[in-house]
C-alpha cells in the first residue's frame, strides 16, 4: 500500500483557512427590528440578503461567529442532485411533489449563479456536472430505480456506464448544468451587502427558549444575557429551533457528523470535472476546488449518527485511503466534519414554526445538501413574510405528517434516544485520570463517577460533567474534534464544556480535579 501523507494533527476547514471573514459585536441593549435571524450560516444570510433587498430592517444573531457553522464546513456543491432522492420522494409524497422538490432546488441554484453575477462576487463558482454512481452490484440495483425516478419525473438526467475521473463504477446518473463554489467567499459578499443597507449582525450572542407575543403582534425575543429583540417576524436559522414552542423538533430531528479532506495531488496530475458521490454507505463524495492558486481534490464521507462512533480520527483516514493513491496525494493541508439533521421524512422542514407561532419561522433538516436548500429556504420564508404566495409552502410545511415513513422513523429515532439514555447511566468506566495521554481524552472513573477528561499538550486536565445540559444524555468522546457529543439529540461541547451545538444552550458544569483516593 502506498504511503499516504499525515493527517493533520487539528481539524481546519478550507474555506475558513482561504477565507477573511469580518467580525462583529456582540448583542449588549435591547433593540428592535421588522425581522430577527437567528444563525448566520447559508440560510441566515441569504434571509437576512433577500429582506434586506426588499426594504425590511433587519438584525442577525448567532452564538458563535457569523459563518462559522456548517456553512463553513461543508463541501459546497450546488445541486439539485441530493443521492437517492427522487425514488423517495415518489414514494412517499407522489409525483408532483418530487417534481417541486427538483425545481424547489433548481430555482435556488439559478438564485446562486445570478447573485454571484449581479453582485460581481469572485468565490470561484463553476458549472460543473454531478454525478450519482455505483460502485457495487448491490448498489447498481437501487440506482436503476433511481433512474427510473429520473425518467418518470423527466428530470434532465443521463444514464452512464462510464465516469471521467478513475472510480469503479457500474453505472451513473449525470445531471448537468450544476455548480460548486468557495461558500463564505460568497456569503462574505452578502453579509458586506446587507451592513451597507441597513442590517445589522451581532455574534457571540446565544438566544433562550423564549418567544413572547406582543398584543400588538410584536415578537419579544431574550437572549441568554437578558437583552430583548423586539421584531415582527422571527427566522430560526440555527439547525435545531433556538424556540421549540411546544413543536418538540428535537423528536423530529436527528444529527449525523460527516467528515472531509482535502488531497493535494502531485504536479502532473490533471483533475477531469465533474462532483460525485455514490449511492450509499460508506458514503463517498468528490470535487475539486482551488487553493491559493492550486487545485485540490476534495473527498467528504462516512457519515455517522452523532456520538455513535468511538473513533472518529479513524473516518479521516478511511477518506485517505480512498482517494489518497487514486489521485496520488503529495500532502493532506486540511481536514474537517461537520454536521447536519435529518428529518423524519427526507425532506426539510421550512416555513411557520407551528400555528400558534405563524410569525416564528423555522428552516433545518438538510440532510447535507444545505447549498440549495438554505437557499431555497430563504427565498420560500421571504415569500412568506412578505405575504406572497410560493408554490412550495406545502411541501416543506414543518408541520406535515407523512404517515410512511414517519411513523416508522420517529419510533426508531426516539428508541435509540431512549436506548442511549439508559445506556449512558450504567455504563462501566475502567479508565482513571492518570492514564490519560497527552493530547487525550476520555470518560473516566473520577471521584466514583462517570467524568469527562481531557489532558492538553501542556499536561493541564479539562474535567467535566459528561451529562448533556439538553435532556441528560451522557456524552461521548469525539477524538477527531476532541469535543463532547450527545448521541441522543447531537449537542455538542468543548473539552472545556462551552456549547458548540445545539439543541443545548447551557455549558457542561465543569469538575474539580482531585487525586483519587
Amino acid at each position: 500500500m502506498q504511503n499516504l501523507p499525515a493527517l493533520p494533527k487539528f481539524p481546519e476547514s478550507l474555506w475558513r483557512e482561504t477565507s477573511s471573514l469580518p467580525s462583529f459585536p456582540q448583542l449588549n441593549k435591547d433593540i428592535k427590528a421588522d425581522v430577527a435571524v437567528v444563525g448566520a450560516g447559508i440560510t441566515g444570510i441569504t434571509t437576512a440578503y433577500v429582506l434586506t433587498k426588499a426594504g425590511l430592517k433587519v438584525v442577525v444573531l448567532d452564538a458563535a461567529t457569523i459563518l462559522d457553522g456548517a456553512t463553513g464546513y461543508t463541501t459546497a456543491k450546488i445541486t439539485s442532485q441530493h443521492g437517492m432522492i427522487y425514488s423517495k420522494l415518489i414514494h412517499h409524497f407522489g409525483e408532483e411533489s418530487a417534481r417541486l422538490y427538483y425545481e424547489a432546488n433548481e430555482e435556488a441554484l439559478q438564485f446562486i449563479k445570478n447573485t454571484v453575477q449581479e453582485e460581481n462576487i469572485d468565490c470561484h463558482l463553476q458549472q460543473e456536472d454531478a454525478y450519482l454512481y455505483a460502485d457495487s452490484d448491490e448498489q447498481a440495483e437501487q440506482l436503476h430505480k433511481e433512474w427510473q425516478a429520473y425518467e418518470q419525473l423527466e428530470l434532465p438526467g443521463e444514464w452512464t456506464e462510464t465516469l471521467p475521473i478513475p472510480l469503479v463504477t457500474k453505472g451513473a446518473i449525470r445531471l448537468g448544468n450544476q455548480a460548486q463554489f468557495h461558500p463564505l467567499l460568497y456569503l462574505r459578499s452578502l453579509t458586506n451587502y446587507i451592513t451597507e443597507h441597513g442590517g445589522i449582525l451581532y455574534e457571540n450572542t446565544m438566544m433562550e427558549d423564549y418567544a413572547k407575543q406582543g398584543e400588538d403582534g410584536s415578537i419579544a425575543l431574550k437572549t441568554m444575557s437578558g437583552h430583548i429583540i423586539t421584531c415582527n417576524h422571527a427566522v430560526s436559522a440555527s439547525h435545531f429551533p433556538f424556540f421549540d414552542g411546544g413543536s418538540l423538533y428535537f423528536t423530529r430531528l436527528h444529527a449525523e457528523r460527516s467528515y472531509a479532506i482535502a488531497l493535494e495531488p502531485k504536479n502532473h496530475f490533471s483533475y477531469a470535472g465533474g462532483m460525485y458521490i455514490n449511492c450509499e454507505k460508506p458514503k463517498r463524495s468528490l470535487r475539486s476546488a482551488k487553493m491559493n492558486g492550486k487545485e485540490v481534490i476534495l473527498i467528504g464521507g462516512e457519515s455517522h449518527r452523532t456520538g455513535s462512533n468511538e473513533c472518529t480520527l479513524c473516518h479521516y483516514q478511511e477518506l485517505e485511503k480512498f482517494g489518497g493513491a487514486m489521485f496520488e496525494a503529495t500532502k493532506v493541508p486540511y481536514r474537517w466534519s461537520t454536521q447536519d439533521l435529518i428529518t423524519l421524512d427526507d425532506v426539510p422542514y421550512i416555513g411557520a414554526l407551528n400555528t400558534r407561532h405563524p410569525n416564528i419561522f423555522v428552516a433545518t433538516g438538510y440532510g447535507k445538501w444545505g447549498m440549495t436548500t438554505g437557499t431555497l429556504a430563504a427565498l420560500l420564508i421571504r415569500d412568506l413574510i412578505l405575504g406572497k404566495e410560493n408554490r412550495y409552502t406545502e411541501l416543506f410545511s414543518p408541520s406535515r405528517f407523512k404517515m410512511n415513513p414517519s411513523i416508522k422513523n420517529f419510533a426508531v429515532q426516539n428508541t435509540i434516544v431512549a436506548k442511549e439514555l439508559v445506556s449512558g447511566k450504567i455504563e462501566n468506566v475502567y479508565m482513571k485520570l492518570e492514564d490519560l495521554g497527552t493530547d487525550e481524552g476520555s470518560v473516566v472513573k473520577h471521584c466514583g463517577k462517570r467524568a469527562g477528561a481531557y489532558r492538553d499538550s501542556d499536561g493541564k486536565i479539562f474535567l467535566v460533567d459528561t451529562t448533556c445540559t439538553h435532556l441528560g444524555c451522557e456524552l461521548e468522546w469525539n477524538d477527531g474534534e476532541r469535543s463532547w457529543d450527545c448521541p441522543c439529540h447531537g449537542s455538542r461541547f468543548n473539552y472545556k464544556g462551552h456549547v458548540l451545538e445545539g439543541p443545548a444552550t447551557k455549558d457542561l458544569k465543569p469538575l474539580t480535579v482531585q487525586p483519587e483516593p
